[in-house]
């Protein structure tokens, strides 16, 4: 006989977790399926978020989640280089592997039931309930939470899906507190490599790129910092930066993170706004239930537009800008950043919402000209 449940969820990740702890907190019967070994593996994550966005989500990280506090930020072009002081925005760097298991353990305590190592085999929809094959049985719900990811949005959309390679590694060259963007539109055409410290002489390197090997340009991009490195753990993984889909909500059946396109179109970073998608999604899943009205599921994708939409509009904006920036531009752009910009964003810039910076840096004459020539008017959008 299947196990009943009124909600299951796809997928272990932060989304999932949120909406699975909302909905065992409302008293509804939720499981959780996560096809790999361990909740939080494999951690494809840089891991930034601010503390405020934490808050945010309801947590307080447990001392092993945090790894470390980001003071400031370098950004590269191939000529140029430019620094902001990140303290006032509090960063932190995050274990996602710890961070992931402490939601999975809220929503346990919860109600929830969580199980690893159990892959979905399909979904199906008959006499107005789903039945969902697992490598664990079949199970069957009333309302099903795709939170599977990159794998579930990549099918409608492979021109949104760029190749990334993030290593762990121990190296002298990597500072405690001073995270590193470099642009390179030949190496990295479309993003950037980082570097994202986790301790003094460790942290997380890696690239993305558009048509890239990744692998490849991340061996080459570490081999040029200095001949002195250990990598510990390697993780290859698509990112998507498209932006959100169309619609959230189709029928019972409810998108959530990375597999509704909530990632930064211009980092693919996406902690905070996925994990709010979960937690709208959970509330709304369970206020459709309490009323017996499906209409309430349409609050979901309202309040996560409500608090995103405008921020992603500027990023995917931003996202067409990039794109289209040879070295040569790029170049000049942050050279003509004065010193003021660098501090006003420093003094008001939200890691969580990156138009603010955005909206600061572009400001200049010069970046104004640059992106005029690819946005045309619609770059009054991006800085206004």
């Amino acid at each position: 006989m299947a196990a009943d449940y009124k909600v299951i969820v796809a997928g272990g990740s932060v989304s999932g977790l949120f909406a699975a702890r909302e909905l065992a907190a409302a008293g509804i019967s939720v499981a959780v399926l996560e096809e790999d070994h361990e909740i939080g593996t494999p951690e494809h994550c840089g891991g930034l978020v601010s503390m405020n966005g934490i808050r945010n989500l309801g947590m307080v990280p447990d001392a092993g989640v945090l790894q470390n506090t980001v003071k400031r930020a370098r950004v590269f072009s191939k000529s140029h280089d430019f620094e902001l002081d990140a303290q006032k925005q509090q960063i932190v760097v995050i274990d996602r592997r710890a961070f992931d298991k402490q939601i999975a353990f809220q929503a346990q305590r919860m109600g929830a039931d969580i199980k690893v190592r159990c892959a979905m085999r399909s979904v199906s929809k008959g006499s107005g309930r789903y039945a969902v094959s697992t490598t664990e049985g079949e199970l069957v719900c009333d309302y099903f939470v795709d939170a599977r990811g990159v794998a579930s949005i990549i099918h409608r959309n492979r021109t949104g899906i760029l190749q990334s390679a993030q290593y762990e590694l121990y190296a002298p060259w990597i500072e405690h507190d001073t995270v590193k963007v470099m642009f390179d539109s030949e190496k990295y055409p479309g993003f950037f490599a980082w570097i994202i410290p986790t301790a003094d002489g460790c942290g997380k390197v890696g690239v993305a790129g558009r048509s890239i090997n990744a692998a490849r340009s991340l061996q080459s991009f570490i081999s040029s910092m200095g001949s002195r490195y250990s990598v510990t753990r390697k993780i290859y993984a698509p990112i998507w930066i498209m932006g959100p889909l169309e619609s959230f909500v189709d029928g019972r059946t409810v998108i959530v993170g990375d597999a509704a396109g909530q990632t930064k179109p211009t980092t693919a970073g996406g902690i905070y706004s996925c994990g709010m998608g979960g937690i709208f999604a959970g509330k709304s899943i369970a206020s459709a239930i309490e009323r017996k009205d499906d209409a309430e599921l349409r609050r979901y994708q309202q309040e996560w537009s409500l608090l995103f939409r405008e921020e992603f509009q500027k990023m995917l904006l931003a996202r067409r800008l990039l794109e289209r920036l040879d070295n040569k531009a790029i170049d000049e752009m942050f050279s003509a950043i004065p010193s003021d910009k660098l501090g006003e964003v420093s003094a008001v810039g939200d890691f969580d919402f990156h138009s603010i910076a955005l909206t600061k840096l572009l400001g200049t004459r010069t970046a104004v000209r640059v992106a005029k020539a690819i946005l045309g008017n619609e770059i009054r959008r991006l800085i206004d």
